[in-house]
């Protein structure tokens, strides 16, 4: 999608809500939208239509896009403008760093037991797989991963979670068209929950880094090929 194709819904979703903290609630919305691969990487991000459906002022709108360039979500271009971000192969680096650091550990160490939403995810991943569907694959995929950090309860990582999978639909939006890159995934996610619901969270860890580690490589390799 283009950001005029956006514009209504996120006139829709702006009316009548103001958050306090205006920068931060218009880089929500923004980051929504790219999180769930509705702007895709070196989509203009036009001041004048954004501010008029937001309904916030520039300066409003520029500390949103800081606050975004911060997340390596988008850019700013000297001249140009404000654009989604098109990831390198150091940003995909990076971002699996965190993943590392972040989804192990929450199978560790998480104080929630609280399945439902991972077994969701998991079933609309192969519901998605059965029609043929990358974006739906790669949303179920994303959800999944999010809802292993979800289990910690701390609002913060899942925060941080959001972030890092804004960048990640960016990577797939890049290089991953191919269904047979998300489809083993599926029931990978399958084989982590498995263990974590059998009280094995060290060996749930153990897949989720193997998982981490292969999905980093074929990505750097599309990366190196396109």
């Amino acid at each position: 999608m283009t950001l005029y194709e956006i514009l209504p819904d996120l006139r829709r979703q702006s009316v009548d809500v103001r958050h306090a903290e205006t920068g931060l609630w218009a880089a929500s919305m923004l980051r929504e939208r790219i999180s769930a691969g509705q702007l895709a990487p070196g989509a203009k991000l036009s001041e004048e239509p954004l501010c008029e459906v937001l309904g916030v002022s520039r300066n409003t709108l520029r500390e949103a896009f800081a606050t975004l360039a911060g997340e390596h979500v988008v850019t700013r271009i000297p001249n140009r403008g404000v654009f989604v971000t098109r990831p390198t192969a150091d940003d995909i680096r990076e971002i699996y760093r965190v993943r590392r650091f972040l989804e192990p550990a929450a199978l560790t160490w998480s104080t929630s037991a609280k399945t439902d939403a991972l077994h969701a995810a998991i079933a609309r991943g192969r519901d998605a797989r059965s029609a043929g569907s990358v974006p739906g694959m790669a949303s179920a995929n994303q959800d999944f991963h999010a809802g292993v950090v979800a289990l910690t309860g701390s609002n913060r990582l899942d925060l941080q979670m959001t972030q890092v999978l804004a960048e990640m639909r960016l990577v797939f939006h890049s290089m991953v068209a191919n269904p047979l890159f998300h489809s083993p995934y599926i029931d990978d996610n399958d084989g982590i929950l498995e263990r974590f619901e059998a009280g094995e969270r060290s060996a749930a860890a153990e897949l989720m880094v193997d998982y981490l580690r292969r999905a980093e490589e074929q990505l750097l390799e599309a990366h190196a090929r396109s």
